[in-house]
Order: structure tokens, then C-alpha cells, then sequence
């Protein structure tokens, strides 16, 4: 008899999390609170080997993946490099793998409108409840809900993220729009500035509808900016007086907020990411929140991805963790629900680790290093940044 499947969540996690138990031969059913089909926003995603790994097992197809870039560098305020590192790697996009992922879910098992709130279960089955009333029984519920998770809220309710005293802006500019210069300076690379308590990452992805054609091309800018909780909740505040008590919608950022933002990066950054900042889309900031579970799995219901674990976006493995997950689960639903949470545990936690250690770096104190050149960490940061976690 085919085992049915139910996932909570519709983003990456919960589609790697389908398509993977999918290939094992059960039926899966995908619930997405959402009324429209996700969209990141055209947010970079930097590649593994683990993902590509992934992507293959549960039969993705990877043609146009994603920029190929080279090399690391980072910069001094100004323009010059302080270090490059050789490492080439594949940069794509959030859409990009949603997009390559969606088309392996069969018609009729990815449903809108469908907000799962909690569940119960027996030792034969479990049952999914939904915020209309209604119910879904299946073998196996997975919680793939992100990291405001309410499969994992109920499961392990003192589990809970933790703002990290930072927040990330976030900006696309489209590679037609860069200044020549800047192109030649910043574009091909994954570029670096790292002077004390801040941090700019940067890297060309695809434009919109996974265009790769030179010319066609974004660049991704991330900036990590210190916000202790007081500014934190100023910030989550939109201009009619609302407070946004975890993180706010793009469009509702307020304007003075931007306007700081652009003053400080032209105090603070080298000129080239400067300009990027001035050609680009309508930048937006996300505050930085972490948790960690200590089990992933409770009688027939299993967390996974970003609502089992979020580790820092420094560490750049929220997808590839979701992916590892998502094959791990697969291997052992059919047997042993609690191997899978003995296996991904740790292994999540090495990702929760490495990314705080990132986090702790950047926001060290020092004086002498406004300018991004005497990082103290700045070789450690540029090879684990992104990078698989061992």
C-alpha cells in the first residue's frame, strides 16, 4: 500500500522535502498558507556540492543553473583589494531552484490558501489541522513551515528564534544599469568589504526569468548592519504606526529608514558598492534571528529545513540544508523516523555553529578597522562564508 505523505510549507524545504519522498514512491500532498505562488524576490542562493547532489537525486533538471564566479575577493574603502581567494562556485537564485522544483510536484498536490496551524496524532496515522476547520490524514506529516514553524511551535514550543543584534539589507541591481567601471571593479566576483561590526557580500545571479545572457545579469547586494533591539523595533514600525513585531514586508519599510540606510553607505562603503545601491531595485532590510531544535521528530511528524534549524545567512546553507534533509527523510520514512532525526540534528547544528561563528567575527570591535583592510578573521570569513560546512 503507497504511504501518504502531507508538508506543511510550500517553499524550497517543503518542495525538496516532496519531490525526494516522491522518488521513494509515496504520495505527497504540499500545503502552502500563501494565495499565490512564492516568489524570493530574486534572492542569490549560493550552491554546494551537497545541493547539486541533491537536486540530481530527486531528479531536478539543471540547465542554466546559475553564474559561474571564480573567485573571492575582498576591498578596502578605497576600491583597492585587500585579499583574493580562489573558489569557484555556482551562484543561482531563490526562484531559480523553487522554479526547477515545482515543476516535480504532480498536478493536484500543491495547494494554495491551505494554512496547517497544528496536528494530532495516533500510533497508525496523523492528522493535520487547518486554520478553516478542516482536516488531512496521512502516514507522515512534515513540517517544512519555515522558522515561524507551527508544526515545530507545537512540537517543541520552548524552541524558539533568537534575534542576533543585526539585520541584513538587501538590494538587486541590474548589471545593465552598473556603471562600466563598477562592472570591471566588483561584478564577476563574490566580493567582500569587512571593515569592524558590518559586512557587504556581493555576486552576480541571473536576471528575471533565469536570463544568463551577459548584459541580462543582477548583481545580489547583502549588507550586514548592527541593530540593537530598541533601533530593531523603530525599524519594524511602518509609517502608519504599526509595529511588525518578527520582520516587515518590503514595500512597508519606511522611507526615512531608507534614506539613513543611503547616508551611512555613503559614510561607510568603498564607492563602487555605493553605486550599486544607487542603481539598484528598492532595497529592504530582514532582521537576523537564529534557533536550533534538539529533536526533529515526534511520533509520525518530522521538522524540516529552515523549521527544524536556522543557521545565519553567513553560512549560506538554508537551501542545501533543506536538500539534506529532504533526502535524509526519504532514506528512513518508510523505517525509522527517529535515525532521521539522530542523523540531521548534528549535522544542523554544525551549520547553526558555523554560521554564529561568522556572526561573532563581523561584529567584533575595532577601531583601527574602518577601512575593511585588517580584519583579523578576514581569511577565515572568506573561505566558510557560504561554503560547506565540514
Amino acid at each position: 500500500m503507497i504511504k501518504r505523505a502531507i508538508v506543511s510549507g510550500g517553499s524550497i524545504g517543503g518542495l525538496f522535502a516532496a519531490t525526494a519522498l516522491i522518488k521513494a514512491g509515496w504520495n505527497v500532498d504540499i500545503y502552502e498558507r500563501t494565495d499565490v505562488e512564492l516568489s524570493g524576490r530574486g534572492a542569490g542562493i549560493v550552491t554546494h556540492d551537497a545541493l547539486i547532489k541533491a537536486l540530481r537525486a530527486v531528479g531536478a533538471d539543471l540547465t542554466d543553473l546559475g553564474v559561474q564566479v571564480h573567485d573571492r575577493v575582498a576591498f578596502h574603502k578605497n576600491g583597492g583589494r585587500v585579499a583574493t581567494l580562489p573558489f569557484a562556485q555556482v551562484v543561482t537564485s531563490w526562484d531559480r531552484i523553487h522554479q526547477i522544483l515545482r515543476r516535480l510536484i504532480p498536478e493536484g498536490s500543491y495547494h494554495l490558501r491551505a494554512r496547517i496551524t497544528g496536528y494530532t496524532q495516533t500510533a497508525d496515522n496523523v492528522t493535520a489541522l487547518f486554520d478553516d476547520g478542516t482536516t488531512r490524514t496521512a502516514d507522515l506529516l512534515i513540517g517544512a513551515d519555515g522558522f515561524r514553524s507551527a508544526i515545530r511551535a507545537q512540537m517543541l514550543p520552548e524552541v524558539v528564534p533568537q534575534y542576533a543584534g543585526y539585520v541584513v539589507w538587501r538590494a538587486l541591481a541590474h548589471e545593465r544599469d552598473i556603471p562600466r567601471d563598477v562592472h570591471a571593479d566588483v561584478f564577476e566576483h563574490f566580493s567582500f568589504f569587512m571593515p569592524a561590526q558590518n559586512q557587504i557580500v556581493g555576486y552576480p545571479i541571473a536576471g528575471p526569468n533565469n536570463d544568463l545572457r551577459q548584459g541580462h545579469r543582477r548583481y545580489n547586494f547583502v549588507w550586514y548592519s548592527p541593530a540593537p533591539a530598541d533601533v530593531l523595533r523603530n525599524m519594524l514600525t511602518d509609517e502608519t504606526g504599526q509595529h511588525h513585531p518578527i520582520s516587515i514586508p518590503p514595500p512597508l519599510v519606511r522611507g526615512d529608514l531608507l534614506q539613513e540606510m543611503f547616508t551611512r553607505a555613503n559614510e561607510v562603503l568603498p564607492a563602487a558598492f555605493v553605486e550599486i545601491l544607487n542603481h539598484s531595485e528598492r532595497p529592504f532590510f530582514t532582521p537576523i534571528y537564529d534557533h536550533h531544535s534538539t529533536t526533529m521528530q515526534n511520533g509520525r511528524v518530522v521538522l524540516s529545513g529552515d523549521a527544524a534549524c536556522v543557521a545565519r545567512p553567513h553560512v549560506g546553507m538554508g537551501v542545501t540544508k533543506a536538500a539534506e534533509d529532504a533526502l535524509c527523510l526519504a532514506e528512513h520514512a518508510a523505517t525509522s523516523l527517529e535515525t532521521y532525526s539522530s542523523i540531521r540534528v548534528p549535522a544542523s547544528m554544525r551549520a547553526h555553529m558555523q554560521a554564529r561563528d561568522l556572526g561573532s567575527w563581523m561584529m567584533e570591535p575595532d577601531p583601527n578597522n574602518a577601512n575593511g583592510s585588517s580584519h583579523r578573521h578576514i581569511q577565515k570569513i572568506m573561505a566558510k562564508t557560504a561554503a560547506a560546512v565540514a
